[in-house]
């Protein structure tokens, strides 16, 4: 079997890779009946020459190449037909502006294995970018507090090597005595809880965090039943409100009023409470001052998130009694960082950590006829159809929904 590294050619550019050169040297390896070929790329984090060193042939032609591995959508203009791809589509919610490349994947009979999809049978995702997502979102958090009250200075994500020189920056920094309240429990929330751990943040449980002052920084981190309660009273059970949120009701707002800096990196089921409303953020005891808006929901659960921020451009403020967006450090503004692509600051360090997932869980199950079905559970489509675990699609190809 011969795979190809694709280059990348979403705009704006993206440097990650599948597999840093290092990485497919493990994987040839492992699996010495499989070629590697790489195509061309003048922006991706590792060079061509890289590759190369790596004993790899860099090449256009792709044409005898069996299976596409990539990173984000690829064009409809570059899709090979009757190949099988690996790359997020972002598809599955039925996002419209990728109708028509799910669409040319289908009449061009191409397998699409979707990378957002590659589970385990019990539905828990085995590789992603969400670590690297969180790690990013919490030091550009941090980095906006800096901004927002003009008391430190931290380079940009993006203009630092790995996430050794991004530590190092936060070395040279010290937080003043906020309280830091961070969601979620997966990997995004743990990338984030990475950088508060590492720069020595005490870390408090619910009670102690809602009830007491400190005189220093502290963090909380909650889960869904920390920031939801049931509407009858009753204890809740976390399951239980994954499979029905609806006698739920947000129980978030004890946590903003002793929260000054925010960072959502939970993720957000449908139907699911809010976790603040344009309403909330209105009140007098509204404490929140900067959001890390990981998660990215637009007009969601967070209020505060009107719509994304860019790499270039990550910050913007939100006034409460307007409802819109002011400049991040006007008076009254609540200071919001709401990336979409994190993992995009950190190409190099993301890139492996994302190859060593792929080769642990993906290549072998080429080859070892697929014995956990994480292939068959991936794949999307097949001969020109949708496959019955994604057939909740067709309406959605058909330009029905």
């Amino acid at each position: 079997m011969k795979f190809a590294i694709i280059k990348e050619r979403k705009n704006p550019p993206d440097r990650r890779v599948v597999f840093s050169p290092d990485k497919l040297q493990e994987a040839q390896k492992q699996f010495p009946e499989a070629t590697f070929v790489v195509e061309p790329s003048d922006i991706r984090i590792f060079s061509d020459q890289q590759y190369r060193d790596a004993g790899f042939e860099v090449t256009d032609n792709l044409e005898d190449c069996d299976v596409f591995l990539g990173v984000k959508e690829v064009p409809v203009s570059a899709l090979v037909p009757h190949k099988k791809y690996c790359f997020f589509s972002h598809t599955i919610k039925k996002q419209p502006y990728n109708r028509a490349l799910l669409q040319a994947i289908l009449e061009r009979r191409i397998q699409l294995y979707d990378h957002e999809v590659i589970t385990k049978a019990s539905g828990g995702r085995l590789i992603g970018f969400g670590r690297y997502a969180g790690l990013v979102g919490a030091y550009n958090g941090i980095r906006a507090w800096g901004l927002r009250y003009n008391s430190f200075e931290l380079p940009k994500a993006e203009d630092l090597p790995d996430l050794k020189a991004l530590q190092a920056a936060l070395d040279t920094i010290r937080l003043p005595k906020i309280k830091i309240c961070l969601t979620g429990s997966g990997k995004v929330a743990k990338g984030a809880q990475e950088i508060l751990d590492y720069m020595g943040i005490k870390r408090v449980n619910v009670d102690t965090y809602i009830g007491e002052h400190f005189n220093e920084a502290v963090y909380c981190m909650i889960d869904v039943l920390d920031y939801n309660k049931r509407k009858d009273g009753s204890e809740g059970d976390k399951y239980a409100f994954y499979k029905d949120p609806s006698p739920y009701v947000s129980d978030f707002m004890r946590f903003a009023e002793v929260t000054d800096f925010f960072i959502a990196g939970h993720f957000y089921g449908d139907g699911a409470p809010y976790l603040y409303t344009r309403e909330d953020v209105k009140k007098p005891n509204f404490a929140i001052k900067v959001v890390a808006d990981v998660s990215c929901d637009i007009d969601g659960p967070v209020a505060t998130t009107i719509r994304p921020s860019t790499i270039a451009a990550p910050l913007y403020g939100y006034d409460p009694d307007s409802e819109q967006e002011v400049a991040f450090d006007a008076p009254k503004a609540v200071t919001v960082m709401a990336v979409d692509n994190l993992p995009c600051e950190l190409p190099k360090d993301a890139s492996e950590g994302f190859g060593e997932m792929f080769l642990k869980h993906v290549i072998p199950a080429f080859y070892n006829n697929d014995e956990q079905g994480i292939l068959q559970r991936a794949l999307m489509t097949h001969n020109g159809q949708l496959t019955p675990r994604y057939a909740y699609l067709q309406d959605y190809v058909d330009g029905l929904e």
